[in-house]
């Protein structure tokens, strides 16, 4: 494991590469940023390749004819599937599907116009004070928002009955985005990353556990874990999962089972843009509709109170998406200078990043389950080939030099996830853009600011709030609500009823 002395060292190794990395260090010095803009279906919608292109990405804007080409296609699959249903979904701010489903025939319609749907859906705070919603209202919490569907994310379920859904962003009724939607946040920072020359290819890897159903559900009656998973891969429930999952577009790298009886892990296949946080979001609700069909209950949330991990995988390339920018060529284990200031911002701004992506009280316990020492932190740790560290950097296989993000819990949002470790990293490009001026002083560069991660959600919210970057990358009108959100549930929520709410809501 290396400390934060490791990180002070000096690059002794120049690799081939540096003139590629340089040109798009040089591209981020002087390239202006300028705020993104996330359309309409009536403008236009973010492209994707097919299902099986492993690949593909949301960050092509389809042209007029393309879409008519893409609604040919839908139409087609619609008579062929006999669908009766199109679900339109949007993640809420625990990153847990919420929807409205319209008759198939309606759908060309609902493509133009969206689909209505009450704001409090998506932003899930029981019961508001008047004082929180006053201060944190971007228009008004009671109002109607819109669905706006991304028609290339149109998939016929596998898990259900002639039923297809697409994936929405979502607007205020007036046309603006909706400040406080994880996913438009993420699309806006994979913006600002494009604009500065670089695009992210990443992969979520997501425990869950398996259930069997009891007779009464509840945090005490949910005690019978199937076990036979531990050690059998070719259960008809995994085999049926992986390959619905396939069929709505989401490639599974490799599934097996993990530390616990019923205990599962899997692994996407690492994908440019959003689309990983797109998969993500698509095993919570396929993994649950799968699992009552076998008369099992799926859940990110154990029941003895610690979260199922949630790693995001990632590394960083040029925009044409040609080289890695972390992978040294000069077979050595070490990051290059670009992955080096990559690795600072997330070092920087952890405590504030464990906040997003560890965001219930329960879920927080795993940083310190190792730990014999009771303070309120715990020291962000990186390393080469570590899986012990917050921060893992993997130099072998085919997928080149990577980072894997260990903060996260299962339970968190994955677009907030993958937003905030892009705004990080961002960070640390921008914040040390001098050490490119001569080899001598990348030296400088090593005396990266790190943060403790705290144990408490009340300190690691105080972090969140003091971060002035992220509260800058994100908006100030989600941190705020953010904020306001975990507080009230702070207040009102015994650990035992948060266990309950959690086995419940992210089933």
């Amino acid at each position: 494991m290396n400390n934060e002395e490791d990180f002070l060292q000096k690059d002794s190794i120049r690799d081939e590469g540096n003139e590629t990395e340089d040109n798009s260090m040089n591209k981020l010095r002087r390239k202006k940023v300028t705020k993104p803009h996330v359309c309409s279906t009536e403008v236009g919608e973010m492209d994707m390749s097919n299902s099986n292109d492993c690949m593909r990405d949301s960050s092509q804007i389809l042209a007029p004819p393309q879409l008519s080409s893409r609604m040919k296609h839908i139409r087609q699959a619609m008579a062929k599937n006999r669908l009766q249903f199109v679900r339109f979904e949007a993640t809420d701010l625990h990153g847990v599907s919420r929807s409205k489903s319209i008759p198939a025939h309606f759908f060309q319609e609902k493509v133009s116009h969206g689909v209505c749907m009450p704001r409090g859906y998506l932003e899930v705070i029981p019961n508001p004070k008047d004082s929180e919603m006053n201060r944190i209202r971007a228009t008004c919490f009671n109002s109607d928002i819109v669905l706006m569907p991304e028609v290339s994310t149109f998939r016929v379920l596998p898990w259900a009955d002639r039923t297809a859904r697409v994936i929405c962003d979502t607007f205020t009724v007036t046309g603006e985005p909706l400040l406080t939607s994880p996913r438009y946040i993420a699309k806006r920072q994979l913006s600002q990353l494009q604009a500065s020359g670089f695009s992210l290819l990443s992969a979520f890897i997501c425990d869950f556990c398996i259930f069997g159903v009891p007779e009464f559900l509840n945090s005490k009656t949910i005690s019978f874990p199937a076990s036979t998973f531990l050690n059998n891969h070719d259960q008809p429930f995994m085999q049926e999962l992986v390959d619905g999952l396939y069929h709505t577009g989401a490639n599974v790298e490799s599934f097996s089972s993990s530390t616990r009886p019923g205990q599962m892990e899997i692994c996407f296949l690492p994908e440019f843009g959003i689309s990983s946080a797109d998969n993500a979001f698509t095993l919570r609700t396929g993994v649950k509709e799968v699992a009552r069909k076998y008369n099992y209950i799926s859940s990110f949330f154990i029941e003895t109170g610690f979260c199922n991990s949630g790693i995001l995988s990632h590394s960083l390339w040029d925009v044409d998406r040609k080289k890695n920018m972390f992978c040294s060529t000069s077979g050595t284990e070490q990051l290059t200078i670009t992955g080096k200031k990559w690795l600072a911002g997330l070092l920087k701004h952890s405590a504030a990043l464990s906040c997003l992506m560890a965001p219930t009280v329960s879920c927080r316990k795993r940083y310190s389950k190792d730990s014999k020492d009771l303070k309120g932190s715990v020291p962000t740790t990186w390393g080469y080939n570590d899986n012990s560290c917050i921060f893992n950097i993997k130099c072998h296989g085919e997928k080149g030099t990577r980072i894997e993000n260990k903060l996260g819990s299962a339970t968190a949002n994955p677009y907030l996830v993958l937003a905030a470790t892009v705004a990080a990293g961002l960070d640390g490009l921008h914040s040390s853009n001098e050490v490119l001026a001569g080899p001598d002083e990348s030296t400088d560069f090593y005396q990266a600011e790190t943060s403790e991660i705290p144990l408490k959600l009340e300190d690691a919210l105080v972090a969140l709030e003091e971060d002035q970057c992220l509260r800058q990358a994100l908006g100030e009108t989600f941190i705020r609500y953010f904020v306001a959100m975990k507080k009230y549930e702070l207040e009102n929520e015994e650990i035992a009823a948060e266990r309950n709410k959690f086995l419940e809501y992210f089933i």
